[in-house]
């Protein structure tokens, strides 16, 4: 898949998933600006792919709105940022709650309406990604939370694909198992905990940031073209185990 040509904003861009599309994409032709809260991370993803960056806490809804603005235009959307929080549901406070939903659904939307606003005035096609995850689908202990924002990401994806489609915006989500990222380090910390996910997992292993990266340029790309509205499981097979 060549991106020459094209420039790419990606969201949580300066670590797993996101730092690994960042990279993939540039090597692939595009010119990417990233957006992530770490300025370290940027800088070092800067120094390797040579993209612009905006610093900025997606929890903040002004804040991203500005990032956004100030990134565009640009032709394709990854909307990566995401984070956790570990709580049992009787123990879930309503700031863990009301944080998870700021970063991993409320901000999407924002980035993703500029995106659409812009490519709808610039009268071009365009595409985007919601990186969601497969707590989308199925309830995991400790993360009700994480379960219930990657939900509502997914919710939002179908109606922005309804509504967005007709204006030549194609919008997906990838929906991956555990990625081998530092917040999934720190959601399966515990042995036990992921040999039992794991176990559920037929290709017999967690995702790698880049078997990730690749399905969301595939996404992204002309080859998809037909592919609009889909929540997809990059999983191994976790959703079809028994």
């Amino acid at each position: 898949m060549d991106f020459t040509g094209k420039h790419v904003v990606v969201t949580g861009a300066g670590k797993g998933i996101g730092r690994a599309t960042a990279v993939m994409l540039a090597r692939r032709g595009a010119t990417v600006t990233a957006l992530s809260r770490s300025e370290a991370d940027l800088a070092n993803l800067a120094e390797e792919i040579g993209c612009r960056t905006f610093a900025v806490d997606l929890a903040d809804p002004e804040a991203t709105r500005a990032a956004i603005r100030a990134a565009l235009p640009a032709d394709l959307l990854v909307n990566n940022a995401g984070t956790t929080e570990l709580d049992s549901f009787l123990d879930l406070p309503v700031e863990n709650m009301d944080l998870l939903y700021a970063v991993n659904t409320r901000s999407p939307m924002i980035v993703a309406q500029e995106y659409a606003r812009s490519i709808v005035e610039r009268g071009v096609k365009g595409a985007l990604v919601n990186v969601s995850s497969v707590s989308a689908f199925v309830g995991f202990r400790d993360h009700a939370a994480y379960c219930a924002s990657k939900a509502g990401l997914d919710g939002l994806m179908r109606v922005m694909a309804v509504e967005l489609g007709p204006m030549g915006i194609r919008v997906n989500a990838v929906n991956p198992t555990v990625t081998l990222t530092p917040m999934a380090i720190k959601a399966w910390s515990d042995e036990k905990k992921a040999a039992s996910m794991l176990s559920r997992i037929p290709v017999g292993r967690f995702a790698e940031p880049d078997d990730i990266a690749e399905v969301i340029l595939f996404l992204l790309s002309d080859a998809a073209a037909m592919v609009h509205g889909v929540s997809l499981p990059v999983d191994g097979g976790y959703m079809i185990a028994p």
